[in-house]
Order: structure tokens, then C-alpha cells, then sequence
């Protein structure tokens, strides 16, 4: 999607209509299947069709954000410009979750791998092991009984955990799906050390990124705060635009609005008060939007350079008590035999 609003915004500012434009980005596609939905947008477009009801035809391709910008673009003539912003935003989402998706491969990997051996000690290998000193009728360490009452519990109970590892999402979805549940859940998100203010961060900058678009492209304000706060992915972020829009519609400055809300991260705030200012809304909200992306970015590498080392502490710790668990009781028969 990001490339293919790219290459329709450079097309657009070179002045082709927007049937060609649709016409050469088909041909410059690589995958069939884009081609295909761009040609039966191009059709759609060339058989009268208004553009914005064209792209509503393909609502999983084209979210409601997509569509009202380029119709608020298509109205004002200033599509290329809002194509182009439209580009921006989602190469810098895109640029953002593949940060975000690198820097999870390793710790997701470790844990993975780490968990795997585990299941494979304690119901495959200590078995095994156990099988051996029962014939010697020896008294094992406790840090061995330990281990062995662990694998027996665990191989008697492999399919409820199997059963609850499968039921956990389907139930957590259900659960998020409820309103007061999810906002109760987001609300606790942001309260967790780090973790919080890198969501927060996050969601923030998709707020003010999205505004940015908005009030560039000549969207009444009121109707920008509206749709920017959809956006928002944690509840009690979105009930703050919200409010802060309410606020905004009794006469209050859309600075002042956020700031009351005390949510709202201080570099936002202030830059969105000197765009009020300087009559330059739209330019400092981008500023305000990649300053928040750089924020996140900063904390994830902290957040993730802290989890791998942490990760593979407590796994070597966690091997080192089961190998431990096995080696005693034959450093103990060594012992008696000497």
C-alpha cells in the first residue's frame, strides 16, 4: 500500500489524470494481485465513478483514514499533496513496525528455544534418567525429587497445558473484545515502567502524524480531532482526543485541550502551541509526530538491548538447575564408591 500510494502521488504531481496514473502504477506492479486491484480501480474510476466510492469497493485494501483523505484531497485539488503525505505516513508505520518486528525476532527466538529444550528435559530426558537411579536405591539430592516431581507433573498434565496455550489468545481476544475489559487492560498497559511510555509514545505519534495529514490537506479541525482520534489503538488515549475535541468545539486551543488531559506527552503540547502560534498546525504536528517515532525507537532498543542479556541469564539458569538435578546423585554414587 505504501508503494503503491508513492508511485500514484509521483504520478499525480507530474500532472497525469488520475485514470492514467492508475493505469502506469498496474503496470509497474510486481505482484499480480496488486495489478489487478489497481486495474478494477482504474475501471471503476474511468466507468464515472467518484473516486472515493471506488476506493470504498475495496475496504480491506483502503481503511476509512485512506479514503477520507484522499476524498478531502480530491475536493480541495490538492490531491498529489495529500498522496504524497499519505506516502510519508505509511512508509514511516511501515519503516516503524519493522523496527519494531527485528528488534522481537531475537528475544522471541531465545525464549522459543529455551522453552523447547525445557519441555524436551523434563518429559523426554529426566525420565530417562530417573529410570537409572531407581535401581540404585540410593537416597537422591533434593534438588533431583524436586526435578523429578516437576516431570511427573508436567507429563500428567501436558495436554491441559497444551489445551490452555491454545485457549489463552482465543480467550484474550474475546475478553479485549469487551469495552470496559480493554480499556481497563490499556489503562494498566500504561502504567508498566517503560513499557507504558514506548505504547504510549507510539500510539501518540499515530495521533499526531495522522492530524498532520489532515490539516494539511484544508480539513476543518474539528473533523481532523474526530477522525485522528479513530486512529488510536489504547482506549484512554483515545477518550483524551475525544475529550480534547469537545474541549476544542467549546472554544479552547487545541494545545491547551491536550494539555488538560494529562496524557498527552509534553513535546506534543508545546509544538502544536507554536503551530497554533505561527499558523504552522500541520508542519509542527509532523515535527511533533517524528519526534515521538524517534522516542520509541530510543526506548525499544533500550527496552530490547535489557530483555536479550535478561532472557539469557534466566535460561541458563533454568538449564543449569535441571543439569545440576541430573548430575548430583552420580556425583553422589562416585562418592559412596570411592
Amino acid at each position: 500500500l505504501a508503494l503503491f500510494t508513492r508511485q500514484w502521488a509521483t504520478l499525480a504531481q507530474s500532472g497525469l489524470p488520475v485514470d492514467q496514473a492508475l493505469a502506469a502504477v498496474a503496470e509497474q506492479a510486481d505482484a499480480p494481485r496488486t495489478a489487478k486491484l489497481v486495474t478494477a480501480l482504474r475501471g471503476h474510476v474511468e466507468a464515472g465513478e467518484a473516486l472515493p466510492a471506488a476506493l470504498a469497493r475495496f475496504p480491506r485494501t483502503f481503511a476509512p483514514l485512506y479514503r477520507g483523505l484522499v476524498a478531502a484531497g480530491a475536493e480541495s485539488g490538492r490531491l498529489a499533496d495529500v498522496l504524497a503525505r499519505l506516502a510519508d505516513y505509511l512508509e514511516a508505520r511501515s519503516a516503524l513496525r519493522q523496527t519494531f518486528t527485528v528488534a522481537l525476532i531475537y528475544p522471541s527466538l531465545v525464549t522459543l528455544v529455551a522453552l523447547g529444550v525445557i519441555a524436551v528435559l523434563l518429559v523426554y530426558v529426566v525420565p530417562q534418567v530417573v529410570a537409572v537411579y531407581e535401581h540404585s536405591r540410593q537416597t537422591l539430592p533434593w534438588l533431583t525429587r524436586a526435578l523429578i516431581a516437576t516431570s511427573q507433573f508436567f507429563r500428567a498434565t501436558v495436554w491441559l497445558w497444551l489445551a490452555l496455550a491454545l485457549a489463552l489468545p482465543v480467550a484474550g481476544a474475546l475478553a479485549l473484545a469487551n469495552r470496559a475489559v480493554r480499556a481497563r487492560w490499556h489503562a494498566s498497559l500504561l502504567r508498566v515502567p517503560g513499557l507504558g511510555r514506548l505504547a504510549g509514545s507510539l500510539d501518540t505519534a499515530r495521533f499526531a502524524s495522522t492530524l498532520a495529514i489532515l490539516v494539511g490537506s484544508g480539513t476543518p479541525l474539528l473533523r481532523a480531532l474526530d477522525t485522528a482520534s479513530g486512529v488510536m489503538r489504547l482506549d484512554p488515549l483515545a477518550e483524551a482526543a475525544r475529550a480534547a475535541a469537545a474541549l476544542v468545539r467549546e472554544g479552547m486551543p487545541l494545545a491547551a485541550a491536550l494539555k488538560a488531559q494529562r496524557l498527552f506527552p509534553p513535546v506534543l503540547v508545546h509544538l502544536v502551541a507554536s503551530g497554533e502560534n505561527t499558523g504552522r498546525l500541520a508542519a509542527m504536528l509532523e515535527r511533533a509526530a517524528g519526534e515521538l517515532e524517534r522516542d520509541a525507537e530510543t526506548r525499544l532498543a533500550w527496552l530490547a538491548a535489557l530483555i536479550q542479556p535478561v532472557l539469557i541469564v534466566l535460561m541458563g539458569a533454568i538449564v543449569l538447575v535441571l543439569v545440576l538435578a541430573v548430575m548430583l546423585p552420580i556425583v553422589s554414587m562416585n562418592q559412596l564408591i570411592r
